[in-house]
């Protein structure tokens, strides 16, 4: 009996912290950093001279070391794993907002992968017939790195439950789900080609989230959020042969902590 009073009181206070604040035309935005985990993939590269998969490759983020001036300089602000986003409230609980999810993909090198396809006149020691061979991946066979971006341009759908409120301080719950694509800048270089070094178009993605957001002084934020979803990219350009592709996919999964304002464009009508 005591718990069913108190768990009325609870949601009670919380509907009415709900009614209390308004946000409908209210803008918001942000920016922060990211951490990522990737699931294995097959990453398959085809040109001219060569046709063959990585099998159960192993790929994983790199995160800028922390400085001041990296992370927060003019110049170097986009060198680290970023977030940032715009959003628009369409009510009280509903956002729709655009992102660049600004990450980094790295194929570990020296990892020991099944190899499938052929290579011939490559000019180096990797040509021949593989059919789930072993090979170790060293660096005069492929660097493969989203480095310059593994890059999601997303539009997501969140909406907010606030839980908690005081006239400076509010606590809330985000969670949402978007779409978006893939536009990474790859520095790869494969058998020893040139590297292309230009944004392309690879795929598409998509991914759900959720987030603890605290509101201070009613303009100011902090978001801490995770991230989870699927990142499909049939056609990366990897070198300056333009017969030269890569595919793979994977699931990720992104931790990120973001700090923003918000401001209305909205002004309530006085009642």
């Amino acid at each position: 009996m005591k718990l069913i009073v108190i768990l009325s009181v609870v949601i009670s206070f919380s509907g009415n912290a709900q009614e209390q604040y308004h946000r409908r035309g209210e803008m918001y935005v942000f920016w922060g950093w990211n951490r990522d985990a990737y699931t294995r993939s097959d990453i398959h590269f085809t040109g001219d001279n060569y046709d063959f998969t990585l099998q159960g490759a192993c790929g994983k983020d790199r995160q800028s070391p922390f400085s001041v001036k990296t992370y927060f300089g003019p110049q170097s602000l986009t060198i680290p794993q970023y977030n940032f986003r715009i959003g628009f409230y369409l009510n009280d609980k509903y956002d729709i907002s655009i992102a660049s999810d600004h990450m980094k993909y790295v194929l570990r090198n020296d990892q020991k992968v099944n190899v499938t396809g052929y290579v011939e006149n490559s000019g180096t020691i990797y040509d021949g017939k593989y059919n789930e061979d072993p090979v170790e991946i060293s660096r005069d066979f492929i660097l493969f790195e989203h480095t310059d971006g593994l890059n999601y341009a997303n539009v997501e759908l969140r909406r907010s439950d606030v839980w908690f409120t005081r006239p400076k301080f509010r606590f809330e719950s985000r969670v949402g789900a978007g779409i978006g694509a893939l536009i990474p800048r790859t520095n790869a270089t494969v058998l020893n080609n040139e590297r292309y070094d230009e944004f392309h178009l690879a795929g598409y993605g998509t991914a759900i989230m959720a987030g603890a957001h605290f509101s201070f002084f009613k303009n100011f934020f902090v978001l801490a959020q995770a991230k989870g979803g699927f990142i499909n990219m049939p056609d990366i350009r990897i070198t300056m042969n333009e017969s030269d592709r890569a595919s793979q996919h994977f699931f990720f999964l992104q931790l990120g902590g973001v700090f923003g304002v918000n401001f209305n464009l909205i002004k309530e009508k006085s009642k």
